[in-house]
């Protein structure tokens, strides 16, 4: 036998391990993955007796010594085969079976198929063929990336595949999505992902230390919606109390934060900031940049001895949110709105209130035998 022959089943037990392969008698859609470790593959080589390459020759051994016949090497790679297929599960996403191992999810017990396939755990059964359906909405060229992650612990995003659609389908599974974890093509893309997580757990800080302290002195107030300014930390704002400014809100309030007045800067951040306060319960939330009156400039007096005060503006963002309940429903009566069923007169409100034909001929018949009985004052009619 010649050393391209014996060293043949090493070289593909390396490449089994390196990349997923089809099984000849199965669907083309169904890929098994083998990352078999070494205490493993230990353990299988106990249970299955002496490996094929312990039976090889040596290489320095005569041509003449007989090696082993095909019908004695075929049951052992039969049964190491069974013994793999023993130790494996189906998973189904997106009518593509991935034969795997579950001992690399158990490996990782923070995601979800991790969770799933824990010992004493049984977050989800089998179908009748004994496969697991897994992964819903997520396609198969999306959770072939990912599982990479179990074999080395790094993704690299497919170019067909966007980089937000990696990120939704890493949260969803609860694999970490980082700089450590992925590696994309598209810089750009992959960068706004990490910024949104960045810009995310920023403004969860900025609302819990410095937003949310104002929005509980609006509540305990009696007010139901909070104006919030963001200044810089070097911003002065001197009033005079006799000539205040004419505020649009009358309830605004202050923050003095530049690293806030920075995070704002960006139209993306805005963005993350409403999403987050909608996870939070807010409403009527509005973000923007106005201007804001800092200090007094002069006094002009105009005709009359009115006084006009000329206050200095800044640019600065604001953020608006409310948190009223029922604020859809009317708190006033529109007379405009509804036509009106009111009464006018005394005659009208001692008829029977059975006769309701035709409301209008009736009062243009009545009215010329009831004006006299009401002393002629038409005009008051």
């Amino acid at each position: 036998m010649s050393d391209s022959q014996a060293n043949g089943p090493e070289a593909n037990g390396m490449l089994e391990q390196r990349r997923p392969f089809f099984y000849p008698d199965s669907s083309s859609d169904t890929e098994e993955y083998r990352w078999d470790t070494e205490e493993r593959r230990k353990r299988l080589s106990k249970r299955n007796g002496p490996s094929i390459r312990g039976r090889m020759p040596p290489k320095n051994q005569s041509q003449n010594v007989p090696t082993p016949s095909t019908s004695t090497q075929e049951p052992p790679r039969n049964g190491h085969k069974s013994q793999l297929m023993d130790d494996r599960i189906t998973l189904v996403v997106d009518n593509t079976r991935f034969v795997v191992d579950p001992a690399q999810f158990t490996a990782h017990p923070n995601t979800m198929l991790g969770r799933m396939f824990s010992s004493g755990i049984e977050f989800t059964h089998p179908n009748e063929r004994g496969e697991y359906e897994v992964a819903e909405g997520i396609s198969a060229t999306v959770f072939r990336a990912i599982l990479e992650y179990y074999r080395g612990g790094t993704i690299r995003c497919p170019p067909t595949v966007s980089v937000q659609e990696l990120r939704e389908a890493c949260d969803y599974l609860l694999v970490p999505f980082d700089a450590n974890t992925v590696r994309c093509q598209n810089l750009r893309g992959l960068l706004h992902e990490l910024s949104n997580e960045g810009a995310r757990r920023q403004f969860e800080s900025f609302l819990e230390r410095l937003i949310l302290p104002l929005m509980v002195e609006s509540a305990e107030r009696g007010d139901r919606e909070c104006h919030v300014v963001v200044l810089l930390d070097d911003d002065a704002v001197e009033w005079d109390e006799q000539y205040p400014p004419q505020m649009g809100d009358e309830y605004s309030q202050t923050v003095l934060s530049t690293p806030l007045y920075r995070f704002f800067k960006y139209i993306e951040n805005r963005d993350v900031a409403k999403q987050v306060m909608k996870e939070r319960g807010l409403k009527k939330i509005r973000l923007g940049v106005e201007g804001y009156p800092t200090y007094k400039e002069k006094v002009r007096k105009r005709p009359g001895g009115r006084a006009e005060v000329i206050y200095n503006y800044v640019q600065r963002p604001f953020i608006h949110m409310s948190w009223e309940k029922e604020e859809a429903k009317s708190r006033h009566v529109d007379f405009q709105c509804f036509k009106s069923k009111s009464v006018t007169n005394l005659a009208e409100a001692t008829a029977d209130p059975v006769i309701e034909l035709e409301p209008n001929r009736v009062r243009e018949e009545e009215a010329p035998e009831l004006l006299p009985d009401v002393g002629g004052d038409e005009e008051g009619q």
